[in-house]
């Protein structure tokens, strides 16, 4: 196995025995790409990873065995699909001498059906899922990480001054959605989303852009990511369609402050729900709380959503090397909605943010 697969299993393996673990069962997905480098191919047939103290095997379906031998030297225990998995499941956990295990860690993005087969072979292990072990560590990006996420926010960042240059009055939102993705794939980036609320679509914060037509006065709610290096970029800004529209500027001004509030309470120590706690009380003491009506930021990595998660209750303590979103928003329905988003990774002193952007709004000639 590579230096940096070792080094992960070892973090692992410390936080599991912290924990009183005896092993982590993972399927093809974010956790397994992060800890051994690579995934099986994923579909119903049970492929597996399971780490215990000692060694780490694999539950593999013939068909895949050959492929995925070309990145790991683990143990696999294969079975075809004339046999089923049962017969190799338990050879797997006599190997891994897992057959007393008490307490158990299952990724919980596996299927329903794996973690039943799991469940059925250990019935005296008590289950619990990987936010404490693979999800607390991929909290915590290394500075490899930082530059592959550093990478994805100024591509994202062109990819919306590409938007920015060509929307005009009377193209669509999906028109405007078009130009992001051609933008990121011509920078090398793989389009994971483009979402373009006009006017009162703003209003939706997961509007499905649509066939809307951009009018002089609409305020446009522009939330765009992509993909580069096996990591996400996620950035929201807004964009003014002509003539500003009455009150935008004001409510544009309380959600900046709302960011500007969430960004200096974000300090290593500091426990996630009082980050959240500080953007909402701009937008409440303005008069705009019933209209914030979603969590302050949640955190990014190999995946759009992941630990940790900046709620109103959430107990996280932030720690350096988090990285995260912070992303107030006012959306008052029938009217229009307004959020600005940016990318923090954590800081000794506090947070960096990745993109190089503006918050303030683009002004489009009509």
């Amino acid at each position: 196995m590579s230096h940096r697969v070792d080094e992960r299993l070892a973090l692992l393996r410390a936080r599991m025995a912290a924990e009183g673990i005896d092993l982590v069962a993972l399927a093809p997905g974010s956790h397994l790409q992060w800890l051994m480098g690579f995934q099986p191919h994923g579909d119903e047939r049970p492929s597996l990873c399971v780490v215990s103290q000692a060694e780490v095997a694999f539950l593999m379906p013939a068909l895949n065995a050959e492929a995925s031998r070309e990145h790991t030297d683990a143990r696999f225990f294969v079975w075809a699909d004339e046999d089923g998995p049962d017969a190799a499941l338990e050879d797997l956990i006599d190997f891994l001498r897992i057959r007393t295990a008490r307490r158990m860690a299952l990724d919980e993005s596996m299927r329903a059906d794996f973690a039943g087969l799991v469940e059925d072979a250990l019935p005296q292990a008590a289950r619990q899922f990987s936010a404490s072990t693979l999800g607390a560590l991929r909290m915590r990006k290394d500075e490899d990480e930082y530059r592959v996420l550093k990478q994805n926010a100024l591509t994202a960042d062109v990819a919306m001054q590409a938007a920015w240059s060509a929307m005009r009055e009377g193209m669509s939102e999906q028109d405007v959605a078009d130009i992001v993705r051609h933008s990121f794939a011509g920078q090398g980036a793989r389009p994971q989303f483009a979402i373009i609320g006009a006017g009162r679509n703003g209003a939706f914060p997961h509007h499905h852009t649509g066939e809307t037509v951009l009018k002089r006065g609409d305020a446009v709610v522009m939330d765009i990511g992509g993909r580069l290096g096996g990591y996400v970029s996620d950035i929201t800004r807004m964009a003014v369609i002509g003539e500003v529209p009455e009150g935008y500027a004001e409510v544009h001004d309380v959600v900046e402050r709302a960011v500007q509030a969430a960004l200096a309470a974000a300090r290593p120590g500091v426990v996630a729900k009082e980050v959240d706690a500080a953007a909402r009380a701009v937008i409440s003491d303005a008069g705009y709380g019933e209209y914030f009506v979603h969590r302050t930021g949640h955190g990014l990595g190999m995946e759009g959503h992941e630990q940790p998660y900046i709620t109103a209750t959430s107990e996280t303590v932030l720690d350096e090397g988090m990285v995260f979103s912070i992303e107030p928003g006012i959306y008052i329905p029938g009217r229009s909605g307004i959020r600005l988003e940016d990318i923090v990774i954590l800081r000794a002193d506090g947070p960096e943010v990745l993109s190089e952007l503006p918050r303030n709004a683009k002004l489009i000639s009509g």
